[in-house]
């Protein structure tokens, strides 16, 4: 008894922490619950309320129904999905009236064949504006909530003597609901997309710096100021990797946080912002992500280079990626500002710390050749070999083993480097990149022009402040545009 009473203790104390910290990771996550509950204690009231009741019938359920369904985390998201339920319902109760007024004089027989008929061709029109890209991606939700509601009141006509009142009272909970769920999500406390895509940007641009600066720390061993090795590896390895994953796996947060953002009224004293150009720089982030898991790669290569070649560059190398870093954080900073970036963003220190890379490699050509000595260590390597096959029943090296140690052993130690230095140019040249889609954007967007004594005054405070919504913007996943 003792012992399940410590079991059940130890769960509940689980539970309650689980549920702390992530409240505690962002609280808006508690607020939409809140918002959640109360929207459907509102229309809940319609089945609680006899007179409400007594007007709507069964049909109050679809109200509850529409707030399960439409209420999502950011304003966008739910004006999407609101607006298109609204409008395919109303699209497919007007339709569905038109053809029970035509279907009802002919005769029982063909009214069946009329509504049958009807319900085959508006399922196939419908069906086939699906496959359209721009349907597909801003109407989806609205279509099928239209091809719905159309067969559900057709067909629902050849049993019912009067359709009218089943269609009426169905399009008034929808809109009851819809109502509900945008006041919630528009007045009581918003969550935008837009700012969500706008933050989520900046946070994936200071990521990627972050990335960089600890790949490098760990490619060099630099303990200087830490001296437990351990603990400074992990810590690197876990900055690298939460650095470029949240670039990587940007793609659908992007683009449904843009396409939600274009639904969104005009919130701010900015202009409207081109949301596409977020998602093309989202696109130019990850292909300069990939840049930085290679990198990561090298450091987790099987042959590494040794620490007394690694030495000889790690001055140009924490150089390169230091300017390379620093130009991210710029241009996270000028984001974050509404603020157009520096012309000399790209400043000439980055193209001074790639000579003084260039300079420091073409000074020891000897490194990257394959030179005599390499053979000759590689001759040795296979006569030991050979020599203990013959000695010993069973071979040190399998076969396989045994040739791939043969081959790295003909190939230069500095070869790793020269992958990873070349890693560190490709990063810089694909910087450029980087830069011109941030200054597209700040031209669309009309941010204001940069200026130099307003850049520190913005730097303290953004340090002194902490912005929620900055810690853990794909913490709540959109959903598709169809449940």
């Amino acid at each position: 008894m003792e012992k399940f009473i410590c079991k059940t203790k130890t769960f509940f104390v689980s539970i309650w922490k689980s549920w702390y910290l992530v409240g505690r990771e962002n609280p808006r996550r508690v607020v939409h619950a809140v918002k959640v509950g109360l929207a459907l204690t509102l229309v809940s009231f319609l089945y609680i309320f006899e007179p409400l009741f007594e007007g709507f019938g069964q049909n109050a359920m679809w109200a509850v129904m529409t707030v399960v369904v439409v209420l999502e985390f950011t304003a966008g998201a739910t004006l999407c999905k609101g607006l298109n339920r609204g409008f395919g319902t109303l699209c497919a109760g007007s339709l569905a009236f038109i053809i029970e007024v035509v279907a009802d004089k002919p005769g029982q027989i063909f009214r069946a064949f009329f509504v049958g008929s009807s319900v085959f061709i508006i399922g196939f029109i419908a069906t086939y504006l699906r496959f359209f890209s721009k349907i597909k991606r801003n109407y989806d939700y609205g279509v099928v909530v239209f091809l719905l509601t159309f067969n559900l009141i057709s067909v629902s006509s050849i049993r019912e003597d009067d359709v009218v009142p089943l269609a009426r009272d169905r399009l008034f909970t929808i809109g009851i609901g819809c109502g509900i769920c945008l006041f919630m999500s528009l007045v009581f406390f918003p969550n935008w997309s837009g700012e969500d895509l706008h933050n989520y940007t900046v946070s994936k641009l200071e990521g990627l710096a972050t990335s960089i600066e600890a790949c490098i720390s760990l490619y060099f061993d630099d303990q200087e100021k830490d001296g437990n090795i351990v603990d400074v590896e992990a810590t690197n390895k876990e900055m690298i990797s939460k650095g470029y994953r949240a670039v990587l796996d940007s793609k659908s947060s992007d683009e449904n946080l843009a396409l939600f953002a274009s639904w969104e009224p005009q919130h701010s004293r900015h202009r409207k912002y081109p949301w596409q150009q977020y998602v093309k720089l989202g696109t130019v982030l990850r292909h300069f992500g990939y840049t930085a898991v290679s990198l990561y790669g090298c450091l987790e290569s099987e042959i590494q280079t040794t620490p007394s070649i690694k030495g000889l560059f790690r001055g140009p190398c924490i150089e390169v990626a230091n300017e390379v870093s620093k130009v991210l954080l710029d241009l996270a900073s000028s984001l974050r500002a509404h603020r157009r970036c520096s012309h000399d963003v790209l400043s000439d220190n980055l193209h001074q710390a790639l000579h003084n890379l260039n300079s420091a490699i073409r000074s020891q050509p000897r490194l990257f050749l394959n030179s005599e000595s390499n053979h000759a260590t590689a001759k040795h390597a296979t006569s030991n070999i050979n020599n203990c096959n013959e000695v010993r029943d069973q071979p040190v090296l399998r076969p396989s083993l045994s040739k791939i140690a043969m081959l790295s052993l003909e190939f230069s130690e500095a070869l790793p480097f020269a992958a990873f230095a070349a890693l560190l140019v490709e990063m810089a040249a694909r910087l450029e990149l980087v830069i011109e889609e941030v200054e597209e954007l700040g031209r669309q967007a009309s941010f204001k022009e940069f200026d130099k004594d307003l850049v520190s005054i913005e730097v303290r405070q953004n340090s002194t402040k902490e912005s929620v919504k900055n810690r853990d913007l794909n913490s709540h996943q959109v959903t598709p545009a169809v449940d």
